[in-house]
């Protein structure tokens, strides 16, 4: 029974609030006295839902582009800390062999319940807009190079990233979105015309809207304007303040509204670890001062963001609310990915998956379906 604290549901923030704990999931909340049971006085924390991060490539030293599922297990755990209690593993362009490799060993971590499943963010994505992605390993979406990912992910593959103005593009999208899995549009340099009917065709995310896309123009709005103007379309922002300016987030996330915002961390294995060199894929990241780039070009090589600090940037940097970002790190996203009847809200039956803030948003205690992570008795 966690009492003393406030307790960020649904349909706002209540006060003097008290959640009790049975068999993984939240048996009865409300606010007031709470009734008999084992108490923790959580000392008037916010307690919102677990974190749902649905694009990160990794944490703690480790990256989820491997073929070992101890590797990743670390990588889990790091997020984990961090309030992530739900979340897809992302990987890079590779050469398909090599990426059906990966999917076959990160499957199992889906099926233990450890993943929500896995995110592909590439190979079938725009050269002049790869990012940190290896230029060699791209290529065109092909029903066959689509099919034979999906196999070896065993039904887990959640979403794929792709740019719809690659021949197959549209043909992709479709072929994803019959077979159950998201199609979201990124690293792509395509104009209006060529992105427009992507989201006819299903495509309904955005990959990191504004990073690793044409950029919008007042005479060519191009996948920005597309993207972020369409009602069918959730957005993903990486909320580290770096990648996006704060000004910029905040018109984002307004404009598309509590329905359409997702906080992503597109982390990298750096994350929760010290500055130095790593692995993105294949290519040489250094990482100063928390912010990574590509060794060669200096370009922006994914983030070294965690969960909880996009809750706070978003709220203290960007200016937006605390319900915007509960819904914004939690429920939406769990929507997204279709789990909402299991996680990604603080309502009775769901999985007592729930981070503790402080006054300043930082993590004093995080459980993931009723078993503590992590706790602070301070």
């Amino acid at each position: 029974m966690l009492t003393g604290g406030r307790l960020a549901c649904p349909d706002g923030v209540l006060d003097d609030g008290w959640l009790s704990v049975s068999g993984g999931r939240i048996a009865e909340l409300g606010t007031g006295a709470p009734p008999e049971g084992r108490q923790v006085d959580v000392r008037g924390a916010l307690v919102v839902p677990g974190f749902v991060d649905t694009h990160c490539h990794g944490g703690g030293g480790a990256s989820f582009s491997t073929t070992d599922p101890a590797e990743a297990a670390r990588a889990i755990a790091a997020h984990r800390r961090h309030g992530t209690t739900t979340m897809l593993a992302s990987l890079v362009s590779d050469p398909i062999g090599v990426l059906t490799d990966q999917l076959a060993a990160l499957s199992e971590l889906v099926e233990d319940g450890e993943l929500a499943g896995v995110h592909l963010e590439g190979p079938f994505i725009a050269q002049a807009r790869c990012g940190a992605h290896d230029p060699a390993a791209l290529r065109e979406p092909d029903t066959s190079a689509v099919d034979s990912l999906l196999d070896a992910s065993r039904g887990h593959v959640r979403m794929v990233t792709l740019a719809p103005e690659l021949t197959g593009g549209i043909k992709a999208v479709r072929q994803l979105t019959e077979s159950g899995v998201i199609a979201a549009i990124g690293h792509t340099d395509g104009t209006e015309e060529q992105v427009r009917p992507a989201v006819d065709a299903g495509a309904t995310v955005a990959t990191h809207l504004f990073n690793g896309m044409r950029p919008l123009h007042h005479r060519e709005p191009g996948p920005v304007g597309v993207l972020l103007d369409d009602e069918r379309v959730t957005v993903e922002l990486i909320c580290d303040l770096v990648h996006v300016h704060p000004t910029v987030l905040r018109l984002a996330a307004r404009h598309a509204g509590q329905d359409r915002t997702v906080l992503v961390t597109d982390a990298m294995s750096a994350t929760d670890a010290a500055d130095g060199t790593y692995t993105l894929g294949r290519l040489a990241v250094d990482v100063r001062d928390g912010v990574a780039t590509l060794a060669g070009n200096g370009a922006l090589a994914g983030s070294t963001l965690t969960m909880d600090a996009a809750f706070r940037n978003l709220v203290h940097g960007a200016g937006l609310s605390v319900t915007d970002a509960v819904r914004a790190t939690a429920s939406r996203p769990a929507e997204l990915l279709g789990i909402a009847d299991r996680t990604g809200r603080l309502c009775r039956g769901l999985q007592a998956d729930l981070v503790l803030l402080g006054d300043d948003l930082c993590p004093m205690g995080v459980l993931r379906r009723g078993e503590w992570v992590t706790r602070s008795d301070h």
